[in-house]
């Protein structure tokens, strides 16, 4: 079975030939972290712990140490993220919301990969 392209807010992604875009490789298991950084926890039946419900933290304050917290402690629970070195998460303020970025190295392919992404409110 594959996994669809597909990032949380989009349009599925399609082909050149029409058909549903599939993912694979460091581009699945960058969107695989996604998702879990964005999941609310209890949002999956059978995994109620699952997530680190940043979609949830739209509109409060901002403690940058929890939030550092939070996600460092979501890649630490993806097998794909190598456990040394460990991720580094670096959080900024923007207009209304903040800039993540998290660089982190695969551990499949045993190269530095980057996250980028914006929490707005």
């Amino acid at each position: 079975m594959y996994d669809l392209y597909h990032y949380v807010g989009t349009d599925l992604s399609v082909s050149p030939s029409g058909d549903l875009l599939s993912v694979t490789g460091t581009e699945r298991r960058k969107q695989k972290i996604l998702r879990r950084l964005i999941t609310n926890p209890g949002e999956l039946v059978f995994h109620p712990e699952y997530g680190a419900g940043l979609g949830q933290k739209v509109g409060e304050s901002v403690n940058i140490n929890e939030w550092k917290a939070l996600i460092l402690g979501q890649m630490k629970l993806e097998d794909c993220v190598a456990r040394s070195p460990e991720p580094t998460v670096t959080l900024n303020l923007i207009d209304n919301g903040v800039d993540v970025y998290v660089k982190y190295t695969d551990a499949v392919s045993g190269t530095a990969e980057f996250l980028n992404f914006d929490i707005t409110r």
